[in-house]
Parts: structure tokens; sequence; C-alpha cells
């Protein structure tokens, strides 16, 4: 463990073997950190608040402090950040209010790009990247695999699929499905996020059943419940074609059209 002299750390706080703390970064009692964590210059991490292993936390981030909720009071709600995670510079991340389950989390190998927010009560799965100043607004969920394009902004209680793709600049009020391309300013959905899949090494032919889904489902011009049954009855089940139909039978916000 190296911790630098103008570090402050409070004696109750719990580090790891292997954990750096650099200059002038302040952690608070009720925090856990993992092993082989590094955290950089001026970082702030406020508690109750647990940090897996092997994660790497730039300059001037903001972790674990109290949500931006008018309705908080104190009460101990936690934050949950997963193992092999990087937080780039001046990221804000703050733990959940009292009206879900008490905690915000993040789970592994994400990117976090400089200046993104990730507001009270989100959670993040695995391996997605959040660009520049990409915002969440409280209580959303975001999917495996998901890429969240620079200067986004989600309103609260939006989900965003399994590796979805929103572009840059998009303003997202509905539900983003799986699998997805959506952008613009009113978010609008553009068809599959097919380089993206094959990049993750999906197959072809699970592509292309999800395109064809995508089709029957927003190009075909007819209501939401009309196309998943359409779609049960004339492509095969697979796993991500369950994930996709699951998704939207689950919204409560509504989907991108």
């Amino acid at each position: 463990m190296e911790i630098h002299p103008t570090a402050v750390v409070s004696p109750k706080a719990e580090l790891a073997v292997g954990v750096r703390v650099g200059p002038y970064s302040i952690i608070g009692e009720k925090v856990q950190i993992g092993e082989m964590t590094e955290i950089g210059a001026h970082v702030v991490i406020e508690g109750p608040t647990v940090i897996g292993a092997r994660n790497k936390i730039y300059h001037f981030s903001s972790i674990g402090t109290a949500p931006q909720d008018i309705g908080y009071k104190g009460e101990d709600t936690r934050l949950i950040i997963g193992d092999d995670n990087i937080i780039r510079e001046y990221v804000t991340i703050n733990r959940a209010s009292t009206k879900e389950e008490w905690k915000t989390v993040i789970g592994n190998q994400n990117y976090i790009m400089a200046y993104a927010h990730i507001a009270h009560d989100c959670v993040l799965g695995d391996q997605v990247i959040m660009a520049n100043v990409a915002t969440l607004g409280g209580h959303i969920t975001i999917g495996d695999g998901a890429v969240v394009g620079g200067l986004v902004a989600v309103h609260q209680f939006v989900r965003i699929g399994a590796y979805a793709f929103v572009g840059g600049k998009t303003a997202l009020d509905r539900d983003v499905p799986p699998f997805m391309i959506t952008a613009g300013h009113r978010a609008k959905l553009y068809g599959i996020n097919r380089k993206g899949l094959v990049r993750r090494g999906f197959p072809k032919e699970k592509i292309d059943g999800l395109k064809k889904a995508y089709r029957i489902i927003w190009r075909e011009n007819r209501r939401l419940e009309e196309g998943i049954e359409q779609v049960r009855r004339e492509i095969e089940p697979f796993p991500e074609l369950e994930i996709l139909l699951g998704f939207l039978n689950g919204t409560k916000r509504g989907i991108l059209r």
C-alpha cells in the first residue's frame, strides 16, 4: 500500500494490499478499496462506498458523494463499484437516495471518461463505455456492453439496453432497446448496432435475426405489442432475441420509435 504524504485517509477506511493513493486525495470513513486499485491526485471518496480490485480512478474525481436529491437527509446509502474499471478525470458518481434499494452500482471493466456524471440509484452493468460529459439522471439502468456518446443527457428512470449505442449529444427521455443505435437531439432509433455487435463477436445469424425483429417491430408501422407478437411467430427464438423482447415488455417510460 502506498499513500502520498499529502493525502488524507480516515483511520476507519479499509484499504487492501497494493492500493495507491495520490497527492491531496481524501478518503473518508466507511470506504473500502480493493487490492491494486489506484487513486490519482485530488480525488475525493466518501462513504459508505465499496470499490473493488484493480480500478484506476484519475485526478479530481468525486466518488461516493451524497445524492443530489432534496429529499436526502444523510442516510447511509451506498455506492458499490466492481473490478477493473477506469474512471477518468473529474468524473462524479453519487451514492443512492432512499427511494429504491439504497445503492448505486457500477459493474466491472467499465470505461467512464472525463467529466461524466452518474447520479444516485443508477445501475451500470459490465464493459459499459461512457464518453466525455455523458450525464445520467437518477435511477438509470445501463446494460452490459452499451456505449453512451459524449454530451449525452439521460432522463431519470430511462433504461439503456445491452450493447446499445447512443450517439453524441443525444437527449434520451425513453428507453433505448438492446442492440440498437440511437442518435439525435431528440433521440430516434436508426437500426441494429451492427458494427458494435460484429466487434463483440456476435455471429451473423444472430445479427440478422435482430435486424429482422427491428424491421417487424419498428419499420412496418404497427403497434409495439403487435410487432412483438409477429416476431414471436416469424423468428425462431434465440437468447439475444429474448433479451430484446423481454426489455420491450418491461418498459415504464416507453420505448424509442
